[in-house]
């Protein structure tokens, strides 16, 4: 049988034959909205967050303060703090025990506690002492503020020339205790980010490929025909990669404690629970994703475009406190954001439930909500 041959191409041609090959993807490019949104949405997104919301010198990190008498030169500590625009007063602890519960919640960075008698002590020359406790889980969002404690004292007592002139030294001095990584070990900070920054990663990119994938591979047929309901079908997708989730977390946790020394102070079944419902966020996630996109390429393009904000805007990369008002109510609505909260206090800090569980509810209900668009998304047809 003899083969078939192209007829020859002409030269004369070849801008017409071209042009129409050009108005072909553009035509193709233009029916793919979720390709052309990603064209358009990335670079845009990048933009704004790098130009507005990532600031390596975070702002008004939150602060509680113990204060044990007041008086004026308490007040005018206090002036002084937030003069440095560091700090920010949020939390007016009564007891000890309320600053450590606020500071293992993650839901201040610093406690400052003025003791009794301090004012008395200083205008005695007794070189009292006022202690700043720094959660320094975070060593770049804690050290630019604890460096600007330094010239606090004087500021604090630039309007008291009485302390000033009747006291030869310091007439009191800042104990600074840095908790949780008093060495500022950036291992310490970073490989806890890792356990989530990875998890999403892979959790997106495996489940939101199961859907297409199977209409691609053209077995949805076999599949739809099956009694089986689509919060079923949703639920065995889900549950396999919820144990390769959890096998990679604990690789990553194991390498981390075994090369670098990451201390775990909390719990580890606590750990592994809350660790499990942030695969099964993700997850959810990723199968939203699945019934949204027509192939595998737009499934993958939209993780993408989920995966880039999560590591920008979490505080994994950078300081939280740092962003914006704006970026910071766009990262709450992020699973990493609380994950990266939940792994860092029960590693560093040995958190407890009760510490942790704003960010618990959180994660919990974003998973309901991403299972819920799953659920209604799912066609038990095929368009």
């Amino acid at each position: 049988m003899p083969h078939s041959t192209a007829p020859p191409l002409k030269g004369g041609g070849l801008w017409r034959r071209t042009y129409a090959m050009l108005l072909k993807e553009f035509i193709q490019l233009r029916r793919d909205r979720i390709s052309f949104a990603m064209i358009v949405m990335i670079p845009l997104v990048q933009l704004l967050v790098f130009g507005y919301a990532i600031n390596t010198t975070p702002r008004n990190l939150p602060t509680a303060v113990l204060l044990q008498e007041h008086t004026d030169l308490g007040r005018s500590i206090l002036a002084a703090m937030k003069n440095t625009r560091y700090f920010k007063v949020t939390q007016l602890p009564r007891t000890e025990a309320e600053v450590d519960h606020l500071l293992a919640s993650g839901t201040v960075l610093f406690a400052v506690e003025i003791p009794a008698g301090f004012e008395r002590a200083v205008r005695r020359g007794d070189n009292p002492s006022l202690l700043v406790i720094a959660d320094a889980t975070d060593p770049v969002a804690s050290g630019s503020a604890v460096s600007a404690l330094g010239p606090l004292v004087q500021s604090a007592l630039s309007h008291d020339r009485d302390v000033m002139a009747s006291s030869i030294t310091t007439p009191f001095n800042v104990e600074i205790h840095a908790r949780y990584n008093p060495a500022g070990t950036t291992q310490l900070n970073i490989v806890p980010g890792l356990v989530g920054t990875i998890l999403t990663m892979t959790m997106l990119i495996f489940t939101a490929l199961s859907v297409t994938r199977e209409i691609e591979r053209g077995t949805m047929e076999s599949l739809l025909a099956m009694p089986i309901s689509p919060f079923e079908i949703m639920l065995g997708k889900i549950i396999p990669y919820i144990v390769v989730g959890f096998v990679q977390a604990a690789l990553i946790i194991g390498i981390g404690i075994a090369l670098f020394d990451v201390p775990i102070f909390g719990s580890l079944l606590l750990l592994a629970v809350l660790s499990t419902l942030f695969i099964a966020t993700n997850l959810s996630i990723g199968y939203t994703f699945s019934t949204v996109a027509q192939n595998q390429l737009q499934a993958i393009q939209m993780s993408f475009m989920f995966f880039l904000p999560n590591i920008l805007l979490s505080g994994f990369m950078f300081p939280f406190s740092g962003m914006p008002q704006w970026a910071q109510w766009v990262g709450e609505c992020l699973p990493l954001t609380h994950y990266l909260r939940i792994v860092r206090a029960i590693m560093l800090k040995g958190s407890t439930l009760p510490d942790l569980r704003y960010d618990t509810i959180a994660l919990f209900v974003l998973m309901l909500v991403a299972m819920t668009i799953a659920v209604t998304r799912f066609r038990r047809t095929l368009d």
